[in-house]
């Protein structure tokens, strides 16, 4: 276990050397930090931190930078996230409280965390098997052909046209909106199937293979969901970065799906902040970035996943910060929808 002086000096190495892009020396930390020991005390305690693993020598005549491990006690002994300012949290708040739909919410939460973070920012859209019914509407648009509209809590929308057998009348047709409002609002999507398993019953004979139309193209719809939806933004972030050699695998990692699902990782406690840093990443392309996730959802109500990727040369509590900051907004914004 490190003493709390030797704590000192590495959260002082950490916070030098993001700042500045350059190895800290015993000098540098000595005129920029009360750390309130001789500049000999120091270099003995560097020593122990690069013994143990927690900051490296890049070149014989450098300073030192931090190690993986360096960063992850730095992050593990967080006694505060940095919080955002009020001009900030503001601009957040109007930016999002913009939005029109599902698709505006996420588009603009992707740009405005590249945009706060200066990473690349990576938004998960509410996931369909954590969504419930809030509506369904049932249009007629030609004589034999019905609109189907999925409205769910999270404000996501599917729309699908449904061939019926033959024309409908508007009776029909509002009898049977009617029916499924009464059997599916607030039902999760997953206990579909099981709501809507005896609505043929429930209508007459002539009617019944229409129902039988609506129904197999929502569960179509439920059944199309599986996979889950991830945008990002500000790839160009990383061309500032100095990533050398390993740039192009980051890149090409941000290309796949399945690496940006695993990139966020499971849902978890929302009111936490999970950082994975350098050789933590589960994807070898990753291995040169760190990545800042959180849940956001309604209430205690986890829907998605949100958070930015960059350099291990981080500032991990702005970051956090900004996170966790728009993961709440969203979530609220969800709420009001």
């Amino acid at each position: 276990m490190l003493d709390d002086r030797k704590l000192a000096v590495l959260r002082a190495i950490v916070e030098d050397y993001v700042s500045t892009n350059e190895p800290v020396g015993s000098k540098a930390l000595v005129d920029r930090h009360r750390l309130g020991v001789s500049s000999a005390t120091i270099r003995n305690d560097m020593a122990v931190l690069e013994e143990q693993g927690y900051i490296t020598q890049p070149h014989t005549s450098a300073g030192r930078i931090p190690t993986d491990k360096g960063y992850r006690l730095f992050v593990d002994r967080l006694s505060t996230i940095k919080p955002l300012s009020a001009a900030e949290r503001r601009a957040i708040e109007t930016f999002l409280s913009g939005a029109y739909d599902l698709d505006d919410v996420v588009g603009r939460t992707v740009k405005l965390l590249a945009q706060l973070t200066r990473q690349v920012a990576v938004v998960q859209y509410p996931s369909l098997t954590r969504s419930t019914v809030r509506h369904v509407e049932l249009v007629p648009v030609a004589v034999n052909r019905l609109l189907l509209v999925l409205i769910t809590n999270t404000g996501r929308v599917e729309q699908r046209v449904i061939e019926t057998p033959g024309p409908v009348s508007e009776e029909s047709i509002g009898h049977l909106r009617a029916l499924l409002n009464t059997c599916l609002d607030g039902c999760g999507l997953s206990e579909v199937p099981t709501a809507v398993a005896e609505l043929p019953e429930k209508v007459g004979a002539d009617d019944r293979p229409v129902v039988a139309s609506v129904l197999s193209v929502l569960l179509e719809t439920l059944v199309e969901k599986h996979e889950e939806k991830i945008v990002f933004a500000g790839a160009a972030n990383l061309a500032a970065v100095d990533f050398s050699r390993s740039l192009r695998d980051v890149l090409e990692a941000l290309e796949e799906q399945v690496v940006l699902m695993r990139l966020l990782g499971e849902a978890g406690d929302s009111s936490s902040v999970t950082v994975r840093i350098g050789t933590e990443n589960p994807d070898e392309g990753l291995r040169s970035t760190s990545v800042v996730v959180a849940d956001y959802g309604v209430g205690d109500h986890t829907l998605a996943r949100l958070g930015v990727l960059g350099p291990t040369r981080m500032d991990y509590p702005g970051t956090m910060g900004a996170v966790r900051a728009v993961a709440r907004y969203v979530g609220q914004i969800l709420a009001g929808s």
